[in-house]
């Protein structure tokens, strides 16, 4: 049997992005909303994200681990071309969510979040449906959710088959 570090590494799979939105707004600035299954979060980016949320503040080494030792991290971008920007984009995190994973099998999702001023729109459905697509593009199967009662609205949940089962926090 091969040690664990030298089999190979499915993180090093190409990013994958999807336009999920675009709209040119009066005066010619085209935006767009990006949903990415690879490619890095900027960690201080997240945590201007946590904090608009309304998220407790942790610490950067702990964020910079989680992100690190996840199984995929997934992302949402809003992305702004401003007329005559000779194709130079603005980039803005409006949601994440990530993956741990035993890479054979079994995942689950943590920390979906979107920025308030995008939620209501369906981002946080997209988001997750995009993430639940790629895992099953690496074969994993059983895919599970991990949220606290308020995080996730029901229907999210019902349109994905996953199952709430309460936790007591006493």
């Amino acid at each position: 049997m091969e040690p664990l570090s030298d089999l190979p590494n499915e993180e090093e799979t190409e990013p994958e992005e999807i336009v999920l939105f675009e709209k040119e707004q009066p005066g010619g600035t085209i935006e767009k909303i990006v949903f990415s299954s690879g490619g890095n979060v900027d960690v201080h980016d997240l945590q201007i994200l946590c904090e608009k949320v309304g998220w407790p503040k942790r610490p950067q080494t702990k964020v910079e681990a989680a992100l690190k030792n996840s199984y995929m991290v997934a992302s949402l971008h809003l992305i702004r071309q401003l007329p005559d920007s000779d194709g130079e984009e603005q980039r803005e995190l409006i949601g994440m969510a990530r993956a741990t994973s035993d890479h054979a099998f079994n995942a689950t999702i943590w920390d979906v979040l979107v920025d308030p001023r995008y939620q209501g729109q369906g981002l946080g459905k997209a988001l997750v449906e995009q993430m639940i697509r790629a895992l099953l593009r690496r074969d994993i199967g059983n895919i599970t959710l991990f949220a606290d009662a308020q995080g996730i609205p029901m229907n999210i949940l019902r349109i994905h088959d996953f199952y709430y089962i309460p936790v007591s926090t006493k």
